[in-house]
């Protein structure tokens, strides 16, 4: 049995318009399945519907180049635009030449899970009380709501691998598995591009990561992004040492918000970072008992790294380039968010658009015409885990982000544990958010009046350090 084929052309040569194509990968475009997304994009199928964890920014050899070629109807995404990155997929379904579904990270691959092990449908925790659950059917167990989402089959899926033999097993390395596993099992066809192709019998069995049986073709890649150019994509943000000023007077900088909620994390505990500020809390944990859980598929993951520390197969959420931690390990994006969902991470700590004097997090779309980038925040906050939201005190148009009610649509209702901001530290108490810490330079009374929602001081508010 010899799975091989001589030439990307070749392995997706019958693709058709209108097919169901999943492309796996998860972060940088260099673990994509690069090779085979040109060779897609020049072949020039038309009205595809694209499933993925994100399309990618403007030039990323990701969905995103297939939507710039017009070849692309309909996207089911957790990323189906991200805010200040304008691109292709965010013009078309602005315009409504695009469809998109929109669904959470871990739902998606769970419905891809899904749809390769035979099952038409499941219950689920995530997004219960959101616009995403809306239409659809929910029951109680055990006296909880849950949603039912049905599965994802797929006619193909594009695949990366670091190696594999000639009858399809695989080898991923480091975090690079994410929705590769899942993606081929939901597919119909499933093609592999890979660094390295050997011979059958050379793969020692207990090292093959994911089996033959689900793979249809492998090919050898013939593209290699320039790694010197890979950088997450990201709308501006204000450098880590940047502070913005109220009141004429400086608050604190991102780098210092990071510091004070890594301060919360209690000794012992599994901890998952969500993008932007969130990440820079890593730097803050050294020589902690803390494990970091990366939802692309690392557990025990340190600092951000440069140069020739860099390992390319080893990022996180954010990809951004880190270090590993001993006694580390590396799975697939299912069990990534078995952790999440299952109760089995201790804190959880996001960014937020805004946050209700409810405890309500809002943290996804800021469009209706475009919906957003929802991620994997709704899977992370189902699991009950502590939650800790990072953000600055007013956004960018000076509009408070502590609301009374939360304007833009709920990520979760009543979740929220902490809040750090620019200017306070929040913690939520019998119901209600109690101001225990304040900004140096700033009262009590100030950060109060530059917030919507209730606050109440406590009996003893310090200074943040």
């Amino acid at each position: 049995m010899d799975k091989v084929i001589a030439s990307p052309e070749q392995a997706i040569a019958d693709i058709p318009d209108g097919a169901t194509v999943a492309i796996a990968g998860f972060g940088l475009e260099h673990r994509f399945a690069t090779s085979l997304i040109l060779a897609l994009r020049d072949k020039g199928a038309k009205e595809l519907c694209v499933v993925c964890n994100s399309m990618g920014g403007p030039g990323q050899i990701q969905g995103e180049i297939l939507a710039a070629n017009r070849q692309v109807r309909k996207v089911i995404a957790a990323f189906s635009v991200r805010p200040g990155v304008p691109t292709a997929t965010e013009q078309q379904i602005a315009a409504g030449e695009m469809e998109v579904e929109l669904v959470p990270q871990g739902i998606l691959v769970e419905r891809c899970r899904a749809g390769g092990a035979g099952i038409p449908a499941f219950y689920s925790p995530v997004g219960v009380d959101t616009a995403l659950a809306e239409g659809k059917d929910i029951r109680y167990f055990d006296g909880r709501p849950y949603v039912l989402e049905h599965a994802i089959r797929v006619d193909y899926a594009l695949l990366r691998a670091h190696r594999a033999d000639r009858a399809g097993n695989l080898q991923f390395r480091g975090g690079s598995r994410n929705f590769n596993p899942s993606f081929a099992k939901a597919a119909r066809i499933a093609v592999v591009e890979v660094d390295e192709i050997v011979e059958i019998g050379e793969l020692a069995p207990q090292l093959v990561d994911l089996p033959g049986i689900f793979v249809s073709r492998v090919v050898k890649s013939t593209h290699a992004p320039d790694v010197r150019k890979l950088r997450p994509m990201t709308a501006h943000r204000r450098a880590a040492e940047t502070a913005r000023l109220y009141n004429g007077k400086p608050a604190l900088a991102r780098a210092q918000i990071a510091k004070r909620a890594a301060g919360l994390v209690k000794d012992g505990s599994y901890v998952n970072l969500g993008t932007g500020i969130p990440t820079q809390v890593s730097n803050f944990l050294k020589n902690r008992d803390v494990v970091l859980h990366a939802e692309n598929g690392i557990l025990g993951y340190g600092g951000m790294v440069s140069g020739d520390d860099i390992d390319l197969d080893i990022y996180n959420a954010s990809g951004q380039f880190v270090s590993l931690v001993p006694g580390a390990s590396f799975f697939d994006s299912v069990t990534s968010f078995e952790m999440a969902r299952g109760g089995r991470i201790d804190t959880v700590i996001l960014g937020a658009y805004e946050v209700d004097q409810h405890a309500n997090l809002a943290n996804w779309s800021t469009s209706e015409a475009t919906r957003g980038a929802i991620g994997g925040a709704m899977d992370l906050v189902a699991g009950d885990a502590e939650l800790i939201i990072v953000m600055e005190h007013c956004d960018s148009k000076n509009r408070p982000k502590l609301r009374r009610k939360c304007t833009y649509p709920v990520t979760r209702r009543s979740c929220v544990d902490w809040v750090v901001t620019d200017l306070a530290l929040l913690h939520r108490q019998d119901g209600r958010f109690v101001l225990e810490e304040v900004a140096p330079g700033f009262t009590p009374a100030e950060v109060m009046e530059l917030a919507e929602m209730e606050i109440v001081a406590g009996s003893n508010v310090r200074t943040m350090d």
